[in-house]
């Protein structure tokens, strides 16, 4: 039996990264982290970086880089980043098994 990845990126989602990478040539790969706030008391947070850090699991796809700290990766153990383009506007979004909840945001979570 093959053991599921940890975090997931869709191919959307790793072709947008690559977009807005190759549009900023200080940015090596997108870091996801989860923080405490938000209204349903975790939120994400997605910054380009440069490098990784020496304990960060590196999430690859379609040559695309997603870096995750070790605390954020408890929190989004199966979860997968995906982007949406649509009318009302293009964003990430995080489909995370391990929320029980979630806010009208959509970047705003909370778990049992």
């Amino acid at each position: 039996m093959t053991e599921a990845a940890p975090f997931a990126l869709t191919a959307r989602a790793a072709a947008r990264i690559a977009e807005i990478i190759a549009e900023d040539s200080s940015a090596a790969a997108l870091r996801v982290a989860v923080l405490a706030g938000g209204c349903s008391g975790f939120q994400y947070r997605f910054d380009l970086v440069a490098a990784a850090e020496p304990a960060d699991a590196v999430i690859e796809r379609d040559g695309v880089r997603v870096l995750i700290d070790p605390a954020s990766l408890d929190l989004l153990a199966g979860a997968e980043l995906d982007y949406t383009d649509e009318l009302i506007g293009s964003h990430f979004s995080v489909r995370n098994p391990n929320a029980t909840s979630g806010c009208g945001c959509g970047t705003s979570f909370s778990i049992e």
